[in-house]
């Protein structure tokens, strides 16, 4: 090429690489060779792309797999141990323990987790055992009431059927129905009850009895020990409510009559413990003689923040949780059948009626501590089992805010940790107090008298402070306290009141309120039909089909229809009555002593 001559393509747009391909392109044109390109994607190019296309389709092979194990685990029925699955439940040999929380709500879970975080130092995602078998929610109401008392409440889960209020295993019609522990007895299991109330209040008495009103707890007491259509149906029992099984010439009797309940429980023969000593004797169940009746308080075991000081008295919940486990799984060791085992968490509703923001915290944590225990024993335990555990009702309308002042309310649970025993163990000095009469005789404007009311609101001033915490208490609250003294019922209220003042902790009833209560399950798989909301009943339906005893459920129906008369379940109430009489859901009292040193508090729950 002449010097000062531009290439032929020397016009064209220039690139990165526009020098070297002008030069490639116009020896290609001038030679009429073609020049080798270079390959535009390599070996190592395709390698990768593959790499990554494999990487792709098994990471979505992976996802696929996960979600696919996970609807088999959701939708499927676990097989058991020793048994085959057949129609969503077991055929083997099972266990199934029943956990009833008397009287809790929703709420009350919300201020124990508060309660326990704040006062051991735990972040705010720690939660109780139990919010992490949360599976549901149960509407709650009766027959005869939107608002259901224990007794109609227990009976559908018992009898998987709606009754009255005051019920115990009785249908509106008065037909006794068959319950889940009869048919499970019948059908060759083991049967057993655990509560920390009365063994003879409604919850228990419904699976093991029938009479046409709760209040004939001397009734029930003959019937759980055998004097029954049935024959004996317990194996098991462990509570309070000694006084009932006492003839009434006996201290600490509360029958009506002389008949000797414990001597007619030995004569059915079952063994019989009374105290911490005769318990600590069952050495947690192992080498137990059932039948067996443990009756370890007079009336209702004290609530827990009182009973742990009093523990070489009362043994608590968990501890008879854990003995009834053990003895019911050494029974029918060499059994076909399994145990069916109702524990009841009783005094959270005492706690509600009372409005007693420190007694409810400490009976849930109770509960809590049950509810742990037995998933333990399902853990470590061969046969197939599962735990079912709900409530009857809310009791108190228990709301974790109160508003003293136009700021949002703070709820300080802190003061529920403050009080060393809880209000009713505080009542006996009390009212001994207001109700001593003045040294001397006096007019209203003597000195004497004006004297005594000083010393009265001093000591109220020290018994706040050295019992509940309250350093300080106002004139107003201590002068309520003094002027009490016609009416001592109201005083355990004020107490309990000036508690959830300072917590600013809300009530809205003395009684039990409408609201839906929890459902928890040991595994969500075996309790599929209680997940979402469901009838109270729906509980009950589950306890027998679990079991698979709806024949026996209807066997054992029918027999107790056909018996002759029905004088055996007590006095027949007027249409009228139903769910009136005996239905103190307001939370009234009865004059009954509440076990634990204190005037009573025995409610009808």
């Amino acid at each position: 090429m002449a010097r000062g001559e531009q290439p032929l393509l020397s016009g064209r747009s220039s690139s990165d690489h526009s020098d070297e391909r002008n030069v490639e392109e116009e020896d290609a044109l001038l030679t009429g060779q073609k020049q080798q390109q270079p390959r535009k994607y390599t070996w190592a190019f395709w390698r990768e792309v593959g790499l990554l296309a494999w990487a792709v389709v098994a990471t979505v092979l992976v996802i696929v797999l996960a979600v696919l194990y996970q609807h088999q685990q959701q939708t499927s029925s676990p097989k058991p141990s020793g048994g085959d699955w057949k129609n969503g439940r077991p055929t083997g040999k099972r266990n199934l323990i029943f956990m009833v929380s008397d009287g809790m709500g929703p709420t009350s879970l919300s201020l124990t987790r508060t309660f326990r975080q704040t006062v051991t130092g735990l972040p705010i995602d720690d939660v109780l055992v139990l919010d992490q078998h949360l599976i549901g929610s149960s509407r709650t109401r009766s027959t005869s009431s939107l608002i259901t008392d224990s007794a109609a409440g227990a009976t559908a889960f018992s009898c998987g059927r709606k009754s009255y209020n005051g019920a115990i295993s009785v249908l509106p019609n008065r037909d006794p129905c068959g319950t889940v522990l009869e048919a499970a007895k019948r059908a060759g299991y083991m049967t057993g009850l655990v509560v920390t109330t009365r063994i003879t209040d409604a919850t228990p008495a419904c699976f093991a009895a029938h009479v046409n009103q709760r209040a004939e707890e001397d009734r029930i007491a003959e019937q759980e020990v055998g004097e029954h259509p049935l024959g004996r149906v317990l194996d098991l029992v462990l509570g309070g409510g000694r006084c009932h099984f006492l003839p009434n010439t006996t201290d600490g009797s509360c029958r009506q009559d002389d008949r000797d309940i414990v001597g007619l429980a030995k004569q059915n023969g079952f063994s019989y413990v009374s105290d911490r000593k005769g318990f600590d004797g069952l050495n947690f169940g192992t080498g137990v003689k059932l039948p067996l009746l443990g009756l370890f308080a007079d009336t209702d075991i004290p609530y827990e923040v009182d009973r742990r000081n009093m523990d070489d008295v009362y043994p608590s919940l968990d501890e008879m949780a854990r003995t009834a486990l053990t003895a019911l799984q050494d029974a029918t060791e060499d059994s076909e059948k399994g145990f069916f085992l109702m524990i009841e968490g009783s005094r959270i509703d005492h706690a509600g009626h009372g409005n007693d923001p420190v007694a409810q915290v400490h009976e849930v944590l109770a509960y809590d501590k049950a509810f742990a225990s037995v998933l333990d024993f399902l853990e470590r335990d061969d046969v197939e089992g599962v735990l079912v555990g709900t409530s009857d009702h809310e009791t108190g309308g228990l709301a974790t805010a109160r508003r003293e002042s136009p700021l949002f309310p703070i709820v300080n649970p802190v003061i529920s940790v403050c009080p060393c025993v809880c209000v009713p163990l505080m009542m006996p000095p009390f009212l001994s107090c207001i109700k001593t009469p003045p040294r001397s005789p006096a007019t209203p404007d003597s000195p004497s008298l004006s004297s005594k009311r000083i010393e009265l609101q001093q000591y109220i001033h020290n018994l706040l402070s050295t019992g509940l915490g309250i350093t300080d208490a106002t004139d107003a609250e201590v002068s309520r306290l003094a002027d009490s003294s016609h009416d001592p019922w109201p005083a355990s209220y004020i107490f309990a009141d000036i508690i959830s003042r300072r917590a600013q902790v809300g009530w809205t009833t003395h009684g039990h309120s409408a609201v839906d209560v929890n459902i928890y399950a040991s595994d969500p798989r075996q309790a599929k039909p209680l997940m979402g909301n469901r009838e109270n009943t729906d509980v009950g339906v589950f306890l027998r089909e679990y079991l698979d005893l709806e024949e026996q459920v209807e066997e054992v129906s029918r027999e107790l229809k056909n018996v002759k008369g029905r004088g055996w379940m007590g006095r027949v109430l007027r249409d009228e009555k139903v769910g009136g009489e005996g239905d103190h859901y307001e939370g009234d009292f009865r004059k009954r002593d509440c076990g634990c040193g204190g005037v009573g508090e025995g409610h009808v729950h």
